[in-house]
């Protein structure tokens, strides 16, 4: 980052993705946090000029509060590397391994850690007939869960019928009951566990709408299981290769213990509102929103 006294900071969000919505939220939050720290910020609104809007601002670095495909993938980080901007988040390589889901868990596997059983396969065969016993879940393999995520219950008579918009190729799983938890890594520690709580199945719009979900931070498990979250996320960050922050989500079936502990995802771009569950980490460990964003700012550099 630039040792200027009160940097430049373009702020980038928006985008041309399915989850535009949420990183304008995300953005919004982000850039007024920003200001508030002392930098001069530019909010950018992601599109097809972007590499000409930021050579004509010239910013020391760039805040990516991008989420899915495009500003979550690798694609834009590829772009600020060639153009030599310091920005925020992970690099070009753990960008597009972690919104690859089938590929992230084969990360996971070389670094032993434990992953529920999934397969890749075509729209039309997963409409045709249930390619996995149920209960499973359909979703995109290399999309946010905005596009939609189904849950294929025990005894279902039928495969499901999927929205249009999903993509050609998903990813089925293995459905795991249990507990939602998630860990924040931040540089190289694992923060805590928060426990996120629904009325039902944890969707796009239990995720980002108000009321959605509730968040139990840090998480009321057993000792074991909060530690191997932590160890299991930060041994995650470091396989995928990630840098400044990112969030792994686990299941935990209860009633296996340890072993019914499995990871989901890590998320390079999680959610950056004052309420999300990454910020609620930091903060939980003194960060208020605004450090968190000057501490991402700080962290920014090429060759991620």
């Amino acid at each position: 980052m630039s040792s200027r006294a009160n940097p430049k900071v373009a702020v980038l969000l928006g985008g041309p993705s399915a989850e535009r919505e949420v990183s304008l939220s995300s953005g919004r939050e982000c850039a007024a946090a920003l200001r508030d720290e002392g930098f001069q910020v530019t909010e950018v609104d992601a599109g097809p000029d972007l590499a000409q809007v930021l050579s004509a601002l010239a910013p020391d670095v760039v805040f990516n509060a991008l989420h899915g495909r495009w500003g979550e993938d690798g694609c834009v980080q590829g772009l600020l590397e060639w153009l030599g901007i310091p920005y925020t988040h992970s690099g070009v390589l753990s960008s597009a391994l972690a919104m690859d889901k089938e590929r992230t868990k084969q990360v996971y596997r070389a670094a032993g850690l434990p992953v529920v059983d999934s397969l890749l396969a075509d729209k039309s065969e997963i409409e045709a007939r249930h390619v996995m016993a149920p209960p499973y879940v359909v979703k995109p393999y290399n999309e946010g869960s905005s596009v939609g995520v189904y849950l294929v219950q025990e005894g279902a008579n039928t495969p499901p019928r999927l929205a249009a918009e999903m993509p050609e190729t998903l990813m089925v799983e293995a459905y795991v009951p249990g507990r939602e938890l998630t860990t924040t890594v931040m540089g190289d520690r694992a923060l805590t566990v928060t426990d996120i709580l629904t009325d039902g199945w944890y969707d796009y719009d239990a995720k980002y709408k108000e009321g959605g979900s509730r968040h139990v931070l840090p998480a009321e498990v057993p000792r074991e299981i909060f530690d191997a979250c932590l160890d299991y996320a930060l041994r995650a960050h470091e396989a995928l290769g990630c840098r400044g922050t990112s969030r792994t989500d686990f299941r935990w079936d209860e009633s296996r213990g340890l072993a019914g502990l499995v990871l989901l995802e890590t998320n390079t771009q999680p959610g950056m509102t004052p309420t999300s569950l990454v910020p609620e980490q930091a903060q939980f460990f003194g960060y208020s929103f605004g450090q968190f964003c000057r501490w991402l700012v700080e962290d920014a550099s090429c060759n991620r």
